[in-house]
C-alpha cells in the first residue's frame, strides 16, 4: 500500500512544469504552458522528457522556444538529462490554452 506521498519524480515533474512557465512565446508574450504548447512532461530518475508543439509547423521561433525550454529545465536541481521532443500530433488548437491565456488574447467568449 502506498502512503499517497508524491514521489521524487512527481515532485521534479511539478518543478519542471513551473520552469516551463518561464518560457515565453515571444510572438504573443505568454508562457508555453498557458498557451497549451506543453503536451507532456515525463520524469524518470532525473531524466526529463518534454513533448512540445508549436501553434504552427512554420513557427519561426520554434527552435528558440525549444532551446529556452531545454535551458530552463537543465537548471532545475535534480535534472540529470533533458530531452525536448517537438511533436505535431494532435495539432495545437486554441482550446488547449488556459482560460487566462484566452482572456489575455481576447479569445474568451
Amino acid at each position: 500500500m502506498t502512503s499517497g506521498a508524491p514521489s521524487e519524480d512527481d515532485l521534479l515533474r511539478e518543478r519542471v512544469r513551473a520552469r516551463l512557465r518561464d518560457v515565453i512565446d515571444p510572438e504573443v508574450g505568454l508562457n508555453i504552458v498557458d498557451l497549451g504548447l506543453v503536451y507532456g512532461v515525463e520524469v524518470q530518475g532525473g531524466e526529463v522528457t518534454v513533448q512540445l508543439t508549436m501553434t504552427t509547423p512554420a513557427c519561426p521561433l520554434g527552435d528558440q522556444i525549444v532551446e529556452d525550454a531545454r535551458d530552463r529545465i537543465s537548471d532545475e536541481v535534480g535534472v540529470v538529462a533533458v530531452h525536448v521532443d517537438l511533436v505535431w500530433e494532435p495539432p495545437w488548437s486554441p482550446e488547449r490554452m488556459s482560460p487566462e491565456a484566452r482572456q489575455t488574447l481576447g479569445w474568451s467568449g
